[in-house]
């Protein structure tokens, strides 16, 4: 499962730092997207933190950010996942843990950590058609794209 936890968080960081590029360079100020990919951030911090047994993170998972701010905040959690997954050798642990408004759950970290892409993956085709419907030209951050460009068939 480590290999397969590695591509998928280094396809997570790729598709993430996409989006940011392009909104970035196409200067868009659309606060239902931008605050969509600091709600992408926010949760993969949370989810992280949990998994990790660390202190809840100062991020709220709705909330308004810069696009500086956002992709810092995104560079840290996809290179924190991705340092996880490298440092962890076995996913497959039961986890108690309180939601973001205190419920007590139990899941598997493994679900925890495919919820958390296709999360990401849900938010950012949102995105996509925000950007699409005001104008603006989305990217394309489907999985077999990223393999492409990994396999050298295509250009980043």
């Amino acid at each position: 499962m480590k290999k397969y936890f590695l591509q998928l968080y280094q396809f997570n960081a790729w598709a993430n730092q996409k989006v940011m590029k392009c909104l970035i360079d196409q200067q868009v100020k659309n606060e239902k997207a931008i605050s969509l990919m600091g709600h992408i951030a926010a949760a993969e911090m949370l989810w992280l933190h949990r998994i990790k047994g660390l202190p809840k993170p100062d991020v709220k998972l709705w909330s308004s950010y810069s696009l500086p701010e956002l992709a810092t905040m995104l560079e840290k959690a996809d290179a924190n996942w991705v340092a996880y997954v490298q440092s962890t050798e076995n996913f497959d642990r039961e986890l108690n843990y309180t939601n973001y408004t205190g419920d007590p759950f139990t899941n598997n970290v493994e679900s925890i950590m495919i919820h958390t892409v296709n999360h990401a993956s849900y938010h950012r085709a949102q995105v996509a058609l925000l950007l699409r419907q005001t104008g603006f030209e989305p990217v394309n951050t489907d999985f077999i794209t990223y393999d492409r460009v990994v396999r050298g068939q295509l250009k980043n």
